[in-house]
């Protein structure tokens, strides 16, 4: 017998950055579970990869090639998946991440920051989630129901030493969340529903410069420092995110909108004593 309150058989499902880490897990879980899965992604081989492995294992996936900065892109790849499945249930916000040049270190002080890094670090986490929710929102709205994802992080709520534009950004998609639960409730259908999952620490392609070393592999003292403060005592895995994710895409929780979920093991619950 089904459970009613997680079937999400027949749904479709989009998924920005859907090449990497956390997101293709996502798109994997949500393929067992029946959702046809449509994985957008700036490098298409990543996301093949993804969808291959969907289809070895009995699910539907496309491949479709997205620039979440570029509204026209994420327009043509809405056009896409409205042809290949006619519909779209969810859309999960999974693009975004960090880069080296718009963190601080000790070679490279705040006050010397690239602007150029951090508009790219702002624009890829904030704009590339609010425009993917303006182009499959219309969507959204046009079905009168849908469900929307965004991703934020855990140093949305304290910011983390080194990291300023991506905890910036972090900080404005949660108040984005917020903002677009309610709009879209009032102007467009209440049955439209947006809510982001904030991880804590999990090792990505974005931060892994930040927790080990290049050459050794071995946790950084930033990474050791991470583990002390984690009362689960390691990093998360992708596969911590799926019940959250799940939950919050599916019928049980069709009274929840506007919220960010932490994922942290624990991470902000510690005082450090």
């Amino acid at each position: 017998m089904k459970d009613k309150l997680f079937d999400l058989e027949g749904q479709v499902a989009v998924l920005t950055g859907g090449g990497g880490v956390l997101v293709s897990c996502m798109a994997k879980e949500l393929a067992r579970r029946g959702v046809k899965v449509a994985i957008l992604d700036l490098f298409p081989e990543a996301a093949q990869k993804v969808a291959d492995e969907i289809a070895r294992a009995g699910g539907q996936a496309v491949v479709v090639k997205c620039n979440v900065l570029d509204k026209a892109s994420v327009a043509e790849a809405a056009a896409a998946v409205e042809k290949q499945w006619g519909r779209v249930d969810i859309l999960v916000n999974g693009a975004g991440g960090n880069k080296k040049e718009a963190t601080t270190s000790p070679d490279l002080s705040f006050f010397d920051l690239p602007v150029d890094a951090l508009k790219f670090v702002m624009d890829l986490n904030l704009l590339g989630t609010i425009l993917p929710a303006q182009v499959f929102g219309q969507i959204m709205a046009r079905q009168k129901s849908g469900v929307i994802v965004n991703i934020s992080s855990m140093n949305s709520f304290r910011p983390l030493t080194r990291i300023i534009g991506y905890s910036a950004a972090k900080a404005a998609i949660n108040n984005v969340t917020q903002w677009l639960a309610v709009h879209l409730a009032q102007n467009c259908s209440p049955a439209i529903r947006v809510n982001a999952i904030a991880p804590g620490f999990f090792e990505t392609a974005q931060n892994k410069f930040l927790l080990r070393d290049e050459k050794t592999g071995q946790l950084t003292a930033r990474g050791n420092q991470i583990i002390g403060h984690t009362p689960a005592g390691r990093f998360g895995a992708p596969e911590d995110l799926l019940g959250a994710l799940v939950w919050l895409v599916s019928p049980a929780a069709r009274f929840v909108s506007g919220i960010i979920v932490p994922v942290d093991g624990g991470f902000s619950a510690y005082s450090g004593v």
